[in-house]
């Protein structure tokens, strides 16, 4: 099998290099794409070297089955046609063609099937926050069906980018030192703060990332459910946490929810609040399920529950789901 990687050198190219470095996947060749500030640049993979090569418009893809593409939406408008072009299916991490009718947004714990219907051989990776979203509500929608939700994320620093990270542990540097806090990266200063702005606003004053939440969630469930969200920018380093109110057609107990997050593919529970037990990004930093806990009826609704799941935006919210429809191809 030849894989591509387009982005390697990005936050989420370089995770998929350590998936696949640790998944048991018969990888025979493994090349690696990136911009031209990248090119030329050298990773390890199972034993040897790879060099990033200069994305370009050639046939450089030939014979490569799939691609991992992680960089940027325009990039991924751009190169489509040249990475599907001999038959290779294209898994797209950017928002290009998410809300295509003729690209499927694939969750593989959730509507895995869709994968196989991708007549442009373009897969799309839902917005990170969407992903470890379903992975959670699906196995409420297996119980009664989901009417409405409303979430809000509690989202790292590490979800808008290397830069992005680097811009916290400078605030915080230089807050330490009595020096006023450098602000680049986000729209006010994140280190001791919260900020409630993640992307664009839009005209409906929801932002770009909180419509996405409305809009992917009903591609990825084929379903109706209403979405309500509020985003918000944290100042931890990696890691999403949601927090959820969940209402079904028929009321769902808490122990019918905990049984059916027990065994759900994808999620870990961690419910003992009593003790401390519950999700925390500190921990779920590197891993690969979605963590769910802090499971209790909403007292605002009859058919209501309310949760709280953090997951690795880097991992399961990008580069594994990325892989796991590709393994889900494979079998």
């Amino acid at each position: 099998m030849k894989i591509a990687i387009v982005g390697a050198s990005g936050a989420v190219g370089q995770e998929f290099l350590r998936i696949l470095e640790e998944r048991p996947l018969p990888v025979d060749e493994l090349l690696l794409f990136g911009s031209a500030r990248s090119e030329g640049r050298r990773y390890r993979f199972r034993g040897g070297e790879l060099t990033v090569r200069r994305l370009q418009h050639n046939d450089d893809f030939r014979g490569v089955d799939f691609a991992l593409v992680s960089a940027g939406a325009s990039t991924s408008r751009e190169f489509a046609a040249t990475i599907t072009r001999h038959g290779t299916v294209m898994i797209d991490n950017s928002s290009a063609f998410r809300m295509e009718e003729d690209v499927p947004l694939v969750v593989p714990e959730v509507n895995g099937a869709d994968a196989r219907r991708a007549p442009r051989g373009i897969i799309a990776n839902p917005n990170c926050t969407t992903i470890q979203m379903v992975v959670a509500l699906r196995p409420i929608e297996e119980l009664a069906r989901i009417r409405r939700v409303h979430v809000a994320t509690y989202q790292s620093a590490s979800g808008a980018g290397a830069s992005a990270m680097a811009e916290l542990e400078a605030q915080h540097g230089a807050l330490a030192a009595g020096r006023e806090a450098p602000v680049e990266k986000f729209a006010h200063q994140l280190a001791y703060n919260l900020i409630p702005h993640i992307d664009i606003f839009t005209e409906n004053d929801y932002t770009k990332e909180e419509m996405k939440m409305y809009h992917e969630t009903r591609k990825i469930m084929h379903s109706d459910i209403a979405v309500s969200a509020t985003c918000v920018r944290v100042p931890v380093m990696r890691a999403h946490s949601e927090s959820l109110w969940v209402e079904t057609e028929r009321p769902v107990t808490v122990g019918e929810a905990r049984a059916a997050f027990a065994r759900a593919a994808g999620v870990e529970l961690m419910d003992d609040p009593a003790r401390g037990i519950y999700p925390m990004p500190l921990f779920a930093a590197g891993k690969d399920p979605v963590y769910v806990g802090r499971i209790r009826r909403d007292l605002a609704s009859e058919c209501g529950l309310a949760f709280w799941c953090v997951s690795d935006q880097i991992r399961k919210g990008a580069a594994l789901n990325a892989v796991q429809i590709m393994e889900s191809l494979l079998d």
